[in-house]
């Protein structure tokens, strides 16, 4: 069980399922997406309950939900600190691992006397598929 906000959740099923599904792809899906993927090894399962896991999966900080605004968003199964590009013509997201950008909120928050809790720095623009020359 893993205790989030006095609340202790235990690993389900469904919980161990849908990780394993967002664990299991680089593409940072939607939650329908990921209710397609899990109702192959859960036939039964409903959408709320994919919904509901996701938001404790977040909670519990196994997962990233990346929130787009009009109503939907992406989640990542790598949870640990990294970036993202987005490609504003085919939607794609991509993860940028680059290790000075972490550094740099440990600078401001030494520069400063802050104390960081979170950052959000996004790239948009082109991916590979999208660039022509």
């Amino acid at each position: 069980m893993k205790n989030v906000d006095g609340v202790k959740y235990r690993m389900t099923k469904q919980k161990r399922v849908i990780l394993e599904v967002l664990k299991n792809t680089k593409s940072h899906p939607t939650a329908d997406w990921v209710y397609d993927k899990v109702r192959k090894k859960i036939p039964n399962i409903s959408l709320g309950t994919v919904y509901r896991n996701l938001n404790i999966l977040k909670n519990q900080g196994e997962i990233l939900e990346l929130s787009y605004g009009k109503g939907f968003s992406r989640f990542d199964g790598n949870a640990s600190k990294h970036y993202h590009f987005t490609c504003e013509h085919c939607g794609r997201i991509l993860d940028i691992e680059t290790p000075e950008f972490i550094e740099m909120e440990q600078e401001i928050a030494r520069q400063m006397g802050v104390k960081v809790a979170r950052h959000r720095l996004e790239f948009y623009g082109s991916c590979p598929d999208c660039t022509t020359d």
